[in-house]
């Protein structure tokens, strides 16, 4: 009788290994016509952008395109209106986000108690985020701190403040507080899934065992909420830092560059100064560094996830 040879460990090991990519490559297939699609509306361009970046190129002056190299990233490092726009976009993206986040933390507090109309409630404190951002840069600015018409300056007349100019005396504080306002929701709806995702017979075991309100909320609650809030946070901050319709509708970035932040900024040099090069620098620095912050705070956020489900 012939033997039969017994099988080779590799082979199989190596048959298993291509089985394992070919229903890998079976599952990604459906999606490749939209990772197509995605690199090409958003790495193309980006692409463009980092040729444009190594160019002086300004639209006024026929011929003037040639290679400078990284010669616009030192003049975008020099420029002190750079620096000033950055700063701005600094205090405005942190100073938004951190405010509508304790904003949202209350309103999220509060509905999440049962009370008569909280349906309502919940559903004008949602309005703000679905207005369009051009629609309510607009309405803050003709309706709530016009100096003459107004509605703050009405409210405040009785306390001694009224056909106070807010636009001009405090362009950036203004901008704030209109995004503050459209913000605020979003922040409130990631907090409040939070707090219906907690546990309640946790809360009922730390009231029977004579917990105080304040106590619940800081030992159980509080530590609860921490990745919904750091989500809210890092997502809060990658829009703002990009908003462009509140600065434009509202202050036109000034007086001078005093409202003004990095989109603006840019569009000022490419649209109103025709400096293509030095605003496609601007975009290139101002992209990185979101990329570097957002992917260092997502790191953390995952991070929080992980360990939760693995103490779970």
């Amino acid at each position: 009788m012939t033997a039969i040879a017994p099988p080779v460990a590799g082979v199989h090991h190596v048959g298993a290994r291509a089985d394992r990519r070919r229903q890998g490559w079976v599952r990604r297939a459906p999606l490749l016509p939209a990772l197509v699609f995605t690199i090409i509306i958003t790495q193309l361009p980006f692409l463009v952008t980092l040729y444009y970046s190594l160019l002086s190129w300004s639209l006024v002056r026929p011929g003037s395109r040639h290679f400078v190299g990284f010669g616009n990233y030192v003049d975008v490092f020099e420029d002190s209106q750079f620096r000033t726009t950055a700063l701005n976009t600094v205090i405005m993206t942190v100073g938004t986000v951190l405010i509508a986040m304790v904003i949202g933390v209350l309103l999220a507090l509060v509905l999440d108690q049962k009370f008569l109309g909280r349906g309502v409630v919940r559903t004008l404190l949602i309005t703000p985020f679905l207005v369009m951002p051009v629609a309510a840069a607009l309405l803050w600015k003709t309706m709530m701190l016009d100096p003459t018409f107004g509605i703050v300056d009405f409210v405040l007349r009785p306390f001694g403040i009224g056909h106070f100019d807010w636009l001009s005396s405090f362009p950036l504080g203004s901008v704030m507080i209109e995004m503050i306002w459209q913000w605020t929701p979003f922040m409130m709806l990631l907090v409040l899934a939070g707090l219906q995702s907690q546990p309640k017979d946790i809360l009922e075991a730390a009231r029977c065992d004579g917990a105080k309100p304040f106590a619940i909320f800081r030992e159980l609650t509080l530590p609860h909420l921490r990745r919904y809030i750091e989500l809210g946070v890092v997502l809060g901050a990658i829009y703002v830092i990009n908003e462009f319709d509140a600065v434009y509708m509202m202050t036109q970035g000034g007086p001078g560059i005093s409202s003004a932040n990095l989109p603006f900024y840019i569009y000022q040099r490419a649209f109103l100064g025709f400096q293509v090069g030095q605003a496609a620098a601007m975009g290139v620095v101002v992209v990185v560094a979101t990329i570097i912050i957002a992917t260092f705070a997502l790191r953390l956020i995952f991070t929080s996830f992980s360990g939760t489900e693995q103490a779970a």
